[in-house]
């Protein structure tokens, strides 16, 4: 698997798509057990635990230099979105949070040119506003119920704007830690926090046993694919590809997310079609623009 070559970029990216776009319904699965609190705790301890004999063996990688770099990607890339997107998800649907979280791409270019003096191409822009467009549209025509305010709605929004800064500092601070190095390191860092959480409030769910077990199995594949295996992926991508390329995956996020929600019983209308195409044609924009 090359990733210089457009092809595997471009398989690579939809792989992480599925993944991500999965998470949205274990989110949902997991909130029918334990608080939002919990599930972030939960999804940070079983991807640390997950990645520590890794994290252990790439410790010597630490120094003064990167360590309020790793620092950011532990908690502004990983811990408090965790906790933002379930929090979220207590009051919108699933397909919706992978909707919202579709505002990653445009922060990442509007972040990268302000703080890390980003080159981009006009069709760069192109791409990334015609994905935004199309992300717009798909939130316009959910037909996603919302029992709770905006203010559930901005904090995916806000999730989605950390996961934007994180990237970039991961494309211009840590380039030199490689992605699985930098994502155990990450995590190894939040184990503490996710444990005293859990200690400190306990690590019981809201409901019957039977329930809560089916849950926790929710959020350790949660944990497994979308907080270990896919974030090593994502790092992975980033560093052969571009930030902004990299960050195009939550165009493709939704489709995977409306499918599932699909399967679950929610509803998606024909419109939201036509607007993931307009979706998919920009991130086509935004590879052409970044291999050249």
């Amino acid at each position: 698997m090359d990733l210089k070559k457009p092809l595997w970029q471009w398989i690579w990216l939809i792989g992480l798509a599925f993944i991500w776009g999965s998470s949205f319904i274990l989110i949902k699965k997991g909130l029918n057990s334990y608080s939002p609190e919990q599930v972030a705790a939960y999804r940070m301890f079983f991807a640390s635990i997950l990645l520590l004999p890794i994290a252990l063996k790439n410790l010597k990688k630490v120094n003064k230099r990167n360590f309020i770099y790793l620092l950011e990607v532990a908690f502004i890339g990983n811990a408090i979105p965790s906790y933002l997107f379930a929090m979220g998800q207590t009051h919108i649907s699933s397909s919706l949070a992978g909707i919202l979280n579709s505002i990653t791409p445009i922060a990442t270019l509007i972040i990268g040119l302000l703080l890390f003096k980003t080159k981009t191409g006009l069709l760069n822009i192109i791409g990334l506003m015609m994905g935004l467009l199309g992300s717009v549209g798909l939130i316009l025509n959910s037909s996603s119920d919302v029992d709770g305010s905006l203010m559930y709605s901005l904090l995916v929004v806000v999730a989605g704007v950390m996961y934007a800064f994180n990237l970039n500092t991961i494309k211009y601070k840590l380039n030199d830690i490689g992605g699985l190095a930098l994502t155990s390191i990450a995590f190894l860092i939040t184990l503490p926090v996710s444990v005293i959480y859990l200690l400190y409030t306990g690590f019981g769910a809201t409901h019957d046993l039977e329930l809560a077990n089916w849950s926790l199995f929710y959020i350790f594949l949660l944990a497994t694919f979308s907080s270990a295996i896919a974030v090593v992926g994502f790092n992975i991508l980033v560093k052969h590809t571009s930030a902004i390329f990299a960050s195009s995956v939550t165009y493709i996020i939704p489709i995977f997310a409306i499918m599932w929600g699909l399967l679950d019983g929610e509803t998606v209308l024909l419109a939201q079609i036509v607007w993931l195409t307009i979706i998919v044609f920009g991130i086509s924009l935004v590879n052409k623009e970044s291999k050249k």
